[in-house]
């Protein structure tokens, strides 16, 4: 009797999923600003790069090395500056192009485990159609490319371990190498736990040796990630205990960890990594765990195939959230890592016992969000975390190229992305700095404020939600 053939989503609706969710990201990137904190920093940490060539240490600010991030996310930015410009299109398009990448990825692990082309679309249009994984594609940060190096190292395992080819093997390594680059020591614990936990039943373990190109796969290894480590730190020494122990061990151990020397870590109760799970693998996280009761209640396993698929995904998507767990200081973009294995998940769970193929159109919701989030924020429906509009006023003033530029009290990130590194912060202590001042100076400062620049005439330039720009000239 010949199988039924599975009941799958249309490939029409698929692929208007899949082309729509990415066509919308692409073209909303243009559309609002660089906002802080983190988007902003780490598009100044870009534009510094950009002007000044230093392509080997990120700077938190001119002559202060960032030792927080390998280089990755830095040079993917700088490269769009070079090609584009410094704007926020330029910023963040490599971003997604890497995002893309992932999905490419997902697609083709699909196709081939599933030998169906639609199957790979279906895995492509889940993944692109993941809130936060679209999101954060398009966005300048760390996470895509860690995304990107984990799902190239996952991806590559499986096909080498399935006899696709010599090349996969190489591109194992090569993703670690890329790991190294964009998160550090980050990605091999994450690819480690994934693998470590899945290659122990039925002793999987024995044919891992002569699955991967261990000779020459470490030594890609080496020669990809090691060098610019060694250049790093001789170019800024401490680098390599601040990174390796700071970022590595006390950051994720120490709650509230008071080392860090670019802010302040992001404290949250253990476990809270879970509900941000949650909250990330939307729209799909309903269905996962729908699909886990039905495999309960059949007293049925997760993977019901003798390969092992379903576990190896299970334990892929698990791994950051097993691994930050124990962390008090977490954001929720460190679930980016886990989204293309859900998304294959979804999958893999359709293809055991299938659900209404209807349910997949709620997929829709997210290109649909995509355009009212990126309208409020286009339109200020919303309050942006941004200093844009107020630089672009600045820039406006006939004494910008002449004056100095301050901020009173504390001078956000985007303020210095948005005028190009002339932002100058100072201290409500006037006795420090204005005695010395002799240039004219713009300083933006709450709209409420009242200090009394002594010996200077003030007068307000533009006013901007809480903050006003002051144009001050010397009056003796």
């Amino acid at each position: 009797m010949q199988k039924p053939m599975l009941s799958l989503p249309s490939a029409k609706l698929l692929l208007t999923l899949l082309i729509s969710t990415l066509t919308l990201r692409l073209l909303s990137l243009a559309l609002y600003p660089l906002m802080d904190t983190t988007e902003a920093r780490y598009g100044e940490m870009a534009r510094i790069m950009f002007e000044t060539g230093n392509w080997i240490t990120p700077m938190f600010d001119y002559n202060v090395p960032f030792w927080g991030k390998p280089p990755l996310f830095t040079w993917l930015s700088s490269l769009g500056f070079s090609l584009f410009g410094i704007n926020e299109f330029a910023a963040r398009v490599p971003h997604l192009l890497v995002g893309m990448g992932v999905i490419g990825l997902i697609y083709k692990l699909g196709k081939d485990h599933f030998q169906s082309t639609v199957m790979g679309i279906f895995c492509a249009s889940i993944l692109a159609s993941t809130i936060s994984f679209i999101v954060l594609s398009g966005a300048v940060m760390t996470d895509t490319a860690l995304t990107f190096s984990i799902a190239l190292s996952m991806v590559s395992f499986w096909q080498a371990w399935n006899n696709r080819g010599k090349v996969w093997g190489y591109l194992f390594f090569i993703g670690l190498a890329l790991g190294m680059l964009s998160k550090g020591p980050l990605a091999l614990v994450l690819i480690g736990i994934s693998l470590s936990v899945w290659l122990f039943p039925n002793a999987r373990w024995k044919k891992l040796w002569r699955t991967l190109p261990w000779g020459v796969g470490t030594l890609l290894f080496l020669l990809i990630s090691v060098p610019w480590y060694l250049i790093a730190e001789y170019k800024t020494p401490g680098f390599l205990d601040y990174f390796i122990i700071g970022e590595h061990v006390k950051r994720f151990i120490v709650s509230g960890w008071q080392g860090d020397l670019y802010g302040s870590a992001h404290e949250r109760t253990r476990g809270t990594i879970w509900v941000y799970a949650f909250i990330s693998m939307l729209p799909w996280s309903p269905l996962v765990i729908w699909q886990w009761i039905r495999s309960i209640k059949d007293a049925k396993d997760v993977e019901e195939s003798p390969d092992g698929f379903g576990s190896f995904l299970l334990l892929w998507m698990l791994s950051p959230m097993i691994l930050f767990s124990f962390s008090g200081n977490i954001l929720a973009s460190y679930v980016m890592p886990a989204l293309p294995a859900t998304a294959l998940l979804v999958v893999h769970l359709h293809h055991q016992k299938p659900l209404a193929n209807w349910l997949y159109k709620v997929g829709f919701i997210t290109p649909i969000l995509l355009v009212i989030l990126i309208s409020a924020l286009h339109f200020d429906w919303v309050e942006k975390r941004s200093e844009d509009k107020i630089m672009a006023n600045w820039k406006q003033q006939s004494e910008a190229t002449q004056s100095d530029l301050f901020y009173l009290h504390k001078r956000p990130f985007s303020a210095q992305y948005y005028s190009a590194g002339k932002a100058k912060q100072r201290s409500t202590d006037l006795d420090s700095w204005l005695l010395s001042q002799r240039k004219p100076f713009f300083i933006v400062q709450g709209n409420k404020e009242h200090t009394v620049y002594a010996n200077w005439l003030c007068e307000e330039r533009s006013v901007i939600g809480k903050e006003s720009l002051m144009y001050c000239e010397h009056n003796p």
